[in-house]
């Protein structure tokens, strides 16, 4: 244990770090040479050093490639973080030397992305022209890892209560009901009442059968005395609902403000049937106790604000059970 702490007090360094995130990464001692252009035996050579001053072996070797060790894998785990926080630090830094607004880096669902955070991202830009926003879109299960890792600064969709941690704080910002769309000119949108049976009987978009989404809208089909369908494209995937409900014809499910927003940009057509689901809000998610970039702090504000444009706006966009509206909290004071 004493050799592990010298070694990571004092013998570890960043390229030692960078390597290893690399060769997790590739799995493959070649292609990370490739990617760090260095040499292949530079790369085996620098991994020894760093197995050497640990007296522990970090990956497996063999013809398929490389698979790390549980050693491996904490190790890994540790680089990543000092890596996230060098380059948050750097980036910091650089800004208030060039006298920039700083970076923030935003893990996005796709529920999140055309209104609340564009509209967070042009407030935050009026304030501070140079700041940069890096935002990479996914679902909780891909996500949550990074913001943990320190990758990402926070997090901005669902706040699906089976991933609430005690390292983890959360802040709902408005709830919103889903909606089912069509693409613009469908002709379902020229009946009078279209209706649940209506959406049984043709190919549908829907997440993946791990959501718990998913679950819920295969429930209302059996509410309605049917069947759900049974020609369906799975995606927890933007593009792939827009590819799809435009190419096929299908229906699709989406967060009422985000169908909206799509709505008057002429792409789909939100379909007068009421989705009867109870879904998690819609908020923010950060790591407990991890220091905010100024930056970061501002675009969460600036969420904060659009958040309460999105409920002013449209009556269905509400405030969370058990979450004042900043005004009430005043009051209460």
């Amino acid at each position: 244990m004493t050799q592990i702490d010298r070694a990571l007090r004092s013998n570890i360094k960043l390229r030692h770090l960078q390597l290893l995130v690399a060769l997790d990464q590739f799995r493959h001692l070649g292609r990370t040479a490739e990617f760090l252009s260095v040499s292949q035996p530079a790369v085996s050579k620098m991994l020894s050093e760093v197995e050497s001053m640990l007296e522990l072996t970090l990956f497996d070797r063999s013809t398929r490639g490389t698979e790390p060790t549980s050693s491996g894998q904490a190790l890994i785990r540790f680089a990543r973080s000092v890596l996230a926080e060098y380059e948050r630090t750097r980036d910091e830094i650089s800004a208030v030397a060039s006298g920039a607004a700083g970076r923030t880096r935003v893990g996005a669902m796709v529920v999140a992305m055309p209104v609340l955070l564009a509209g967070a991202v042009k407030l935050l830009k009026q304030r501070s022209t140079l700041a940069t926003v890096l935002v990479e879109e996914g679902d909780l299960t891909r996500l949550l890892p990074r913001l943990r890792m320190g990758e990402l600064d926070l997090f901005v969709g669902r706040l699906e209560p089976g991933y609430a941690a005690p390292d983890l704080v959360t802040e709902a910002l408005f709830d919103e009901p889903m909606v089912a769309l069509v693409k613009h000119g469908h002709a379902l949108m020229r009946q009078k009442k279209p209706g649940w049976n209506d959406l049984a009987g043709m190919p549908c978009v829907l997440p993946p059968p791990w959501a718990s989404l998913r679950v819920k809208l295969e429930q209302t089909f059996f509410r309605h005395g049917l069947n759900p369908p049974s020609d369906i494209i799975e995606t927890s995937s933007f593009l792939a609902l827009s590819t799809f409900v435009q190419q096929r014809d299908a229906a699709g499910f989406l967060a009422r403000s985000v169908a909206l927003h799509f709505q008057r940009e002429g792409l789909f057509d939100v379909l007068a049937i009421e989705v009867p689901i109870e879904l998690p809000p819609i908020g923010l998610i950060t790591v407990r106790g991890r220091r905010l970039t100024p930056s970061s702090e501002q675009l969460m504000a600036c969420l904060r604000l659009t958040a309460q444009s999105i409920r002013q706006s449209d009556p269905q966009a509400k405030v969370p059970k058990g979450r004042k509206t900043a005004a009430a909290r005043r009051r209460a004071a």
